[in-house]
């Protein structure tokens, strides 16, 4: 009996895995389950991450009105930061201080509108003397263009119209252009109307702001954020300054170039002309406009093109002689990525993006550069 008990006993030994083999493979089913479960997690993480990417674009789309009032606000009340010191250093109260810039600027404002609208006046009043000279280049224009265009319907093939079918169009109703027009304006400075009064608690209670917005953030992170938002503050005030001098300089160029070539009110225009030429991309062709517009009365072939030579020299050179060395070592971004950042807030918020986007793009990368799992993208739009 024992006998047998002893070989059904190794039969069923035999019978069983081996105990290193049933190991392995439930290491291995393990080893699979981890695997599945950390691709499962990194899925999940990159729908969320798209689901709040789309979530962000869609809050700037929807609410760009307050984005756009609130940073330009920003923007502004660091311009006005030196005046509120220096009230402070008078032994002022901050909230006076605040109000003594925000009305520096609202006079400036004033200023600027009443001598452009007197200078519009004038032109105006002048504009007669010009009217010969101007109707010819007119007839000149539009002789081009209806030569341009027999030349077009002569090159493209005629058109095969069915004469049975009736073409309808859609009038236009100048009512509802105008309805919505007038609504658009309505809509914009109203919007425009909160600005004085944001910039003016951003001055009275801008160490109440920071100190508030870095308790937000976990007591390890807080120094980290206060350096940050120190950084952000000293970047967007030499991105400030440093436009401030390069429109400048262009300006005094411009005026006196304009002044040279016989350009009424010469000055003023180059002064506008200068700094509408720091605007990205279209500032080249925007800043032509002013001294072509006051000329037309004398405009000739050589006085355009030398109009558009002054302008686009002043533009090269601001590009890559003076934004560099002054505002470039405050950047510190890569041409790409500011190529890539004007052409996506542009997209977003038109105009106005286009204007805030260098701004935007350089608080991002040392937002980036200060987060661990960012710092790649922060290198990504550095030099």
């Amino acid at each position: 009996m024992a006998g047998e008990e002893l070989k059904t006993e190794d039969l069923r030994r035999s019978e069983l895995p081996p105990l290193d083999a049933s190991l392995a493979e439930t290491e291995q089913q393990a080893r699979l389950a981890a695997e599945e479960g950390r691709r499962h997690a990194r899925l999940q993480s990159a729908a969320l991450s798209l689901l709040a990417a789309g979530a962000l674009l869609t809050m700037m789309w929807v609410a760009k009105s307050i984005l756009i009032v609130t940073l330009v606000s920003v923007l502004i009340a660091f311009m006005l930061a030196p005046i509120v010191e220096l009230c402070s250093r008078m032994r002022m109260p901050r909230s006076m201080g605040a109000m003594v810039a925000v009305l520096v600027l609202c006079g400036a404002l004033y200023g600027f509108f009443y001598v452009s609208y007197s200078q519009a006046n004038q032109f105006i009043s002048e504009l007669p003397q010009y009217s010969g000279n101007i109707r010819s280049v007119l007839d000149q224009v539009i002789a081009r263009a209806e030569r341009v265009r027999q030349t077009t319907r002569t090159v493209l093939p005629p058109e095969n119209v069915d004469k049975n079918t009736v073409t309808v169009r859609e009038s236009s109703n100048w009512v509802n252009d105008l309805t919505s027009g007038a609504l658009g304006v309505t809509h914009i400075l109203l919007m425009a109307a909160f600005i004085p009064f944001l910039v003016f608690f951003m001055l009275s209670w801008q160490d109440h702001v920071r100190t508030s917005t870095v308790l937000l953030f976990h007591p390890e992170n807080r120094e980290t954020a206060f350096v940050t938002l120190g950084l952000i503050a000293q970047m967007i005030r030499g991105f400030i300054v440093g436009n401030a001098i390069i429109g400048v300089i262009l300006g005094i160029c411009s005026s006196i170039a304009f002044w040279i070539l016989g350009v009424p009110f010469s000055w003023v225009i180059g002064i506008i002309s200068g700094f509408v030429s720091l605007l990205p991309y279209l500032g080249v062709v925007l800043a032509v406009l002013p001294p072509v517009m006051v000329s037309l009365g004398s405009m000739t072939t050589g006085k355009f093109a030398a109009i558009v030579a002054v302008v686009s020299l002043s533009h090269v050179i601001a590009l890559n002689v003076l934004y560099p060395k002054i505002i470039g070592s405050r950047l510190q971004l890569n041409p790409l990525a500011v190529t890539l950042a004007l052409l996506f807030w542009g997209w977003l918020w038109g105009a106005m993006g286009l204007l805030l986007a260098v701004p935007l793009t350089a608080a991002m990368k040392i937002i980036f550069d200060h987060v661990q799992s960012l710092r790649g993208w922060g290198t990504w739009l550095g030099e």
